[in-house]
């Protein structure tokens, strides 16, 4: 499975974001989420062998700093600075910090780049985090499953996790945001079900955010059973919405 060792690594190509340099909040060996994802690169959160220690702001700064100014000294691309890593970056403590720093230095060093963070959007709860979010040019943030018994099949959440309270959280952005959810089956579940994946179209109707990303398995996966989507598949599940006028990427 991928782990990320460093605080800042890449740039490496995102099928998504172009050339993006990654960051890593959480600890450098294993996954630390609060979510347990099916389908996650980094594996399952019991196979993590870290000690339990995040980054801290002026590590994360240190390492931007080192990274970003050697890029821009050899020219290197640089698209995205993008927060994924090891698992949900909104959980290290620093974030709001961190994103305040990433800013002013990206404004530095690669001005035209954007700052995109992935996120389960479990934590959007909290206004700095929620702020911070909205200070970024790409908040993207997943919704995979349209109800909470599919979410407990896919996305496993650790602790309390209920839909209906991300998506009220969702609101605050104003559709100022970027929808992403994967697509996929397995013998025990099936994303695109006619029922799941109508009422899925509800929630991006209702939350109406600025693009959608639809994608599908890419990479290894810890859950051996999983079956991905055809882009041509995945197009006909979100032709309604595109026919409504919604901005949807598709990533096969």
């Amino acid at each position: 499975m991928l782990h990320f060792d460093d605080i800042v690594f890449g740039p490496i190509f995102s099928r998504r974001l172009g050339s993006s340099l990654g960051v890593n909040l959480l600890p450098s060996k294993g996954k630390l989420c609060n979510f347990d994802c099916v389908y996650c690169e980094c594996g399952w959160n019991k196979d993590g062998i870290a000690e339990r220690i995040f980054p801290r702001l002026d590590d994360v700064e240190a390492a931007m700093e080192q990274k970003m100014s050697k890029a821009a000294e050899e020219g290197v691309p640089v698209d995205s600075i993008t927060f994924s890593g090891n698992g949900e970056p909104t959980m290290n403590p620093d974030f709001p910090e961190i994103i305040d720093v990433t800013l002013r230095l990206r404004d530095r060093y690669f001005p035209k780049a954007k700052v995109s963070v992935l996120s389960n959007a479990t934590l959007i709860g909290r206004k700095a985090v929620a702020q911070a979010l909205m200070k970024v040019d790409n908040p993207i943030l997943k919704i995979d499953a349209s109800e909470d018994t599919l979410v407990k099949r896919i996305n496993k959440p650790v602790g309390s996790y209920q839909l209906a309270d991300v998506i009220e959280n969702l609101r605050q952005f104003e559709g100022k945001f970027i929808l992403q959810t994967m697509f996929l089956k397995s013998p025990d579940f099936d994303t695109a079900a006619p029922e799941p994946l109508e009422a899925w179209r509800n929630i991006v109707r209702e939350l109406r955010p600025r693009q959608v990303m639809v994608y599908t398995i890419d990479r290894e996966t810890p859950d051996k059973s999983l079956g991905k989507y055809t882009v041509e598949e995945m197009t006909a599940f979100v032709q309604p919405l595109i026919d409504e006028g919604f901005d949807i990427q598709i990533r096969g």
